[in-house]
């Protein structure tokens, strides 16, 4: 496809033309003159503008960025040629649908091309869809690199896999799908659906089996019937026939019973005249039973609260006082007991300070008797101060052991109120008595509390059933209520017996007539109510059953006959067995193409690769020798000096553009070789020498096909 001018009122542009020749065209303007306007017009033209884009805070639809300036609505035109044909497209804005009216025409002679349309007309031209034009035939400095699209990846993976883009593989793989899932896609498809058959007409099969069984059974039945209503209708007239041979006794017991009827009613009448009536007899027992019932909840909530919590057990020490004089009492113990050990231990003390005192005399009276040999007075002296030693020491040791009574017996009492615990233990135990006794009575509180509200509705509906019943007794004044309620309930049941004396007592009276005897032997023996009632439920159930066999044969019918639902059923079960075998063999098909498929793309991208390396060499003069392109559509690449490939992110802002360039240019010539190469300011960071190299290889490409630079600078046309 070339281009021959384009008129456009977009944007900026209003009703400017833009003339184009076949070739190489470079179109060097200053910025903002409109070349990147240009570009987004001829997209636009091409493939249409997304009316539903948005606008955005980081994006401006394109409805409303190319807004035509003046007012005027959005329109344009391009004059191409297209497979040797002079055609022209216009656009314009068709009420709110912007670039709405389309329309594709002969230029000499103004016939329409039918085929193109505003929706398929890049497609039909290019030969590819916008985003693969965007990525493969149209060049912008800020898109230079290569990302992935689907169609994109999708027309590169068949084209160097397969040698062909038009997705012959993705289609038969689609087909497949599409198959497979006819046949199940989860609970739907062909297979689910003659599941859901067989599954159907095994269970009409099964229901016509039991419809038929049950309509034996109630044929049998109905047979069964037809004999016992003939024995009863017999013994009908037997007892009718008993009954005539004696009907005048049958007139009297029947008159006498309603005699007795009618008395039974007058005394009952006697007795509920003075009571309440029925009506206020029952309210008073719905009343009773409110409060019953109320009374109950109340006191099963009251069973519900928490129980009152039980009081700590007062240790020995601890009985028969509170937990502060307890506390207090085995304070002063302790202190007591401590101040009788210690009064034990200074009277062992008094004993040795007596001997002591004892061994100082006797030393006293040696030295005085050795010392006084010639004194007349030595000898009484010596034996009165032995004397005095000897009855001081009895004396001492008199006291000592009293004393030591003493203490021990005041120490044992104080033991005794604290029996195995030590006297360290004494005011801890009585501590903690105290503080559980404490907890005790926060409890105890605690559940008086809860209580309290529950007390006081007990206590209400207290007196509302004092009030209500005589001494507060309720379940008394509900039997009395109930017993009046029988009373009432008796008057009613012989007024009802005594119509029903009466009426039989017409009845008999009526019947008094000739009866002719039964038609064969009776062995029954029930009464005439019995037969009757007997006779009236063989009577219904066989119209009940007359009616249910008439709706099973319905349902047999509805159902459908039994040879032609098992003929039916072969058909499902062996459509089914075809359709598994298709579902297999489906299966199998989708495994060896995607075997093949991987087999395929481990192959990836020889020509493209191969022809973006031929490109980058001629870019930079022979530097990079080395490409390669990942399935990613990400590029390494290595100078002749380096062993390694690196990325791009090795390499410098230029070097990249360069690279994807060549890549781009590669793809191009693969994927659009019919569509216009669009360069905007693509080559900007380039130098001299490599641009100069990038223009001959532009030169080049315009001989196959149609090229546009578009630039803001004289470089280009210099190089």
């Amino acid at each position: 496809m070339k281009i021959y001018s384009m008129t456009a009122t977009f944007g900026k542009l209003n009703h400017e033309t833009l003339t184009l020749k076949p070739g190489l065209n470079i179109i060097e303007a200053p910025n903002e003159w409109g070349k990147s306007t240009w570009c987004a017009f001829l997209t636009a033209m091409l493939y249409g503008i997304d009316t539903r884009a948005k606008t955005t805070k980081t994006v401006i639809a394109d409805k409303e960025r190319y807004a035509p300036w003046s007012g005027a609505p959005m329109e344009g035109r391009i004059d191409l040629n297209w497979n040797g044909r002079d055609i022209t497209i216009e656009r314009r804005s068709k009420g709110r649908l912007i670039f709405g009216d389309f329309r594709a025409y002969e230029t000499n002679t103004g016939r329409n091309i039918p085929e193109m349309d505003g929706a398929n007309c890049g497609q039909m031209l290019l030969g590819v869809e916008r985003s693969v034009f965007l990525r493969a035939g149209f060049l912008r400095l800020g898109d230079l690199p290569v990302t992935q699209d689907d169609a994109l990846r999708r027309r590169l993976n068949n084209l160097v896999t397969t040698g062909d883009e038009s997705g012959a593989g993705d289609k038969l793989g689609k087909h497949l799908k599409d198959l497979k899932n006819r046949c199940r896609y989860n609970q739907k498809g062909l297979l689910p659906e003659a599941e859901a058959q067989k599954q159907q007409l095994e269970h009409r099969l099964e229901e016509l089996g039991d419809l038929r069984t049950q309509e034996q059974r109630l044929q049998q039945r109905q047979q069964e019937l037809d004999t016992w209503i003939s024995r009863l209708q017999n013994h009908k007239t037997a007892l009718a026939y008993e009954l005539s041979q004696g009907e005048t006794k049958q007139v009297a017991e029947a008159a006498q019973k309603a005699d007795d009827a009618l008395l039974r009613v007058q005394q009952l009448e006697k007795i509920c005249k003075d009571l309440p009536s029925a009506a206020e007899t029952e309210q008073e027992l719905h009343k009773a039973q409110s409060l019953q019932q109320e009374w109950m909840s109340l006191q099963m909530e009251s069973q519900m609260l928490p129980g009152e919590p039980q009081a700590p057990v007062a240790s020995a020490s601890c009985q028969g006082m509170t937990p502060g004089a307890a506390v207090e009492q085995a304070r002063r113990d302790q202190e007591k007991a401590a101040a009788l050990e210690k009064r034990k231990k200074g009277n062992g003390r008094l004993i040795w300070i007596f001997a002591a005192l004892a061994l100082l005399v006797q030393i006293g009276v040696a030295v005085l008797y050795f010392a006084c040999r010639d004194v007349w007075w030595r000898l009484p002296v010596t034996v009165g101060a032995e004397a005095v030693v000897v009855l001081g020491g009895i004396l001492t040791a008199i006291i000592c052991v009293v004393r030591a009574k003493s203490i021990a017996a005041a120490i044992g009492a104080i033991y005794l109120r604290y029996p195995g615990k030590n006297p360290d233990a004494w005011l801890s135990e009585a501590q903690e008595y105290e503080r559980a006794y404490d907890a005790y009575l926060h409890k105890a509180e605690e559940c008086r509390a809860l209580r309290g509200d529950v007390d006081q509705r007990l206590k209400a509906i207290g007196n509302k059933i004092s009030a209500f019943a005589e001494d507060g007794d309720l379940q008394g004044q509900i039997n009395h209520i109930n017993s009046v309620l029988s009373a009432w309930k008796l008057l009613a049941d012989a007024n009802r017996d005594l119509q029903q004396a009466a009426s039989h007592a017409d009845t008999v009276r009526a019947m008094a007539k000739p009866v002719r005897p039964p038609e064969f032997p009776d062995t029954l023996e029930y009464s005439k109510d019995e037969t009757n009632a007997l006779m009236a439920n063989a009577v219904s159930e066989r119209q009940q059953n007359q009616r249910r066999l008439g709706q099973f044969q319905g349902q047999a019918e509805a159902l459908g006959q039994e040879e032609s639902l098992r003929s039916r059923l072969k058909q499902v079960k062996s459509r089914m067995d075809k359709l598994e075998d298709i579902y297999l063999a489906l299966e199998l098909a989708q495994k060896a193409l995607s075997q093949a498929t991987a087999e395929l793309q481990r192959r990836f991208a020889p020509r493209i690769t191969k022809r973006a390396q031929e490109l980058f060499c001629m870019l930079t003069g022979g530097r990079y020798q080395r490409l390669t392109l990942e399935e990613d559509l990400s590029l390494s690449v290595s100078t002749q000096q380096e062993d390694t490939l690196r990325t791009s992110l090795w390499r410098s802002d230029g070097t990249v553009d360069q690279l994807y360039l060549a890549l781009r240019l590669a793809v191009a010539e693969e994927l659009t070789p019919n569509a216009p190469l669009v360069l905007d300011d693509a080559l900007v960071r380039f130098d001299d020498v490599r641009l100069s190299a990038a223009m001959d290889i532009l030169r080049k490409t315009a001989e196959n096909k149609q090229v546009i630079v578009f630039t803001c600078q004289a470089r280009e046309k210099n190089a």
